[in-house]
């Protein structure tokens, strides 16, 4: 079990966990690695977009910033839930200026509905976060056809992202966050069978879009370069979330093995939360984040010709233009 304070830790999850009379140090020694990150930077009038907002990371990252005075849009696709969450923060952080509009990354006309909305109703919009995401599901398709797990994890967000642009610049300086994960490494992107119609491995095509957030980031920070928009990939470290609830048997044995080296959700929203606030990031862009710092991420998400091939090849499945 590899864990990141920075540097990389190997600990012998086995050698820890067989043994009660040392769980204590187990969560203790967690605390320390994953410890919450401080900062008092204010975002009194700045509005921020957080999809999947009603839980886990989002619900966390939502609260954060809304105890910093933000105007908070939860994304969300279930609206009884996202209500739910939004009473809890408002009473939490004192934020009355949170609001909730409906978005379902799995179906393009939702997406390009909500856009609609907000370019309508908002002056301004100074920090998107595309955190929403799924997990290891089962092979299905979106509304428009995609594989689920491509369809919301990347084309869902690259194309909220492209209906929002306008708005980001005309807010500048602004920021877009994209959650991705270490299990990048897990993937590769598969421009001939990017919807996995010929063969579907549930983790490896996981992989394959958190890869395809990380191209992303690159290929749309060259694309900002001088805008004023900043972009960033995070990997939130290995987190106690609903996403887990597509794992198989053998996952989930190992999963109950490594969780008390896990984040809880609190911790999990650190890396987010840095880089929608922290000052010093206003000079980088298409950087790659984990525990509130540079991180290192693979050589094929590295890939610059790659990252153009999957820049093309989503705005054609998009039927969209973005140069």
């Amino acid at each position: 079990m590899q864990l990141h304070n920075g540097k990389s830790h190997v600990l012998n999850c086995c050698g820890f966990f067989c043994a009660e009379r040392n769980m204590a140090n187990i969560y203790t020694l967690r605390a320390f690695l994953f410890s919450q990150w401080s900062s008092d930077v204010r975002l009194d009038g700045k509005t921020v977009i957080i999809t999947g907002a009603n839980t886990g990371i989002g619900k966390e990252t939502t609260r954060d910033l809304a105890k910093r005075g933000a105007r908070i849009i939860m994304a969300c696709r279930d609206i009884s839930k996202a209500e739910a969450a939004r009473r809890e923060i408002t009473e939490d952080s004192g934020n009355q200026n949170i609001i909730i509009r409906k978005l379902d990354l799995s179906d393009t006309k939702s997406i390009r509905e909500f856009a609609q909305i907000i370019n309508s109703e908002e002056k301004e919009l100074h920090i998107l976060i595309n955190n929403a995401g799924i997990m290891m599901c089962p092979y299905t398709k979106t509304a428009d056809g995609f594989e689920m797990q491509i369809g919301v994890n990347h084309l869902g967000h690259f194309l909220l992202t492209f209906l929002l642009i306008d708005l980001l610049k005309k807010s500048a300086p602004s920021r877009i966050i994209i959650l991705s994960s270490m299990a990048h490494s897990w993937g590769r992107i598969k421009l001939d069978d990017i919807n996995s119609e010929k063969s579907y491995h549930s983790r490896r095509v996981y992989g394959q879009s958190k890869l395809a957030n990380i191209l992303c980031v690159r290929s749309l920070a060259k694309r900002l370069k001088d805008s004023g928009v900043t972009v960033y990939a995070v990997h939130p470290g290995i987190v106690r979330t609903e996403l887990k609830r597509h794992m198989n048997l053998g996952l989930l044995c190992l999963w109950k093995v490594v969780r008390p080296f896990t984040k809880t959700t609190v911790q999990g929203a650190q890396t987010s939360i840095y880089c929608a606030v922290e000052p010093s990031l206003q000079s980088e862009s298409g950087g790659y984040y984990s525990d509130c710092g540079p991180s290192s991420c693979t050589r094929a998400a590295q890939d610059d010709e790659m990252a153009e091939k999957l820049w093309e090849l989503s705005c054609q499945m998009l039927g969209i233009s973005w140069n």
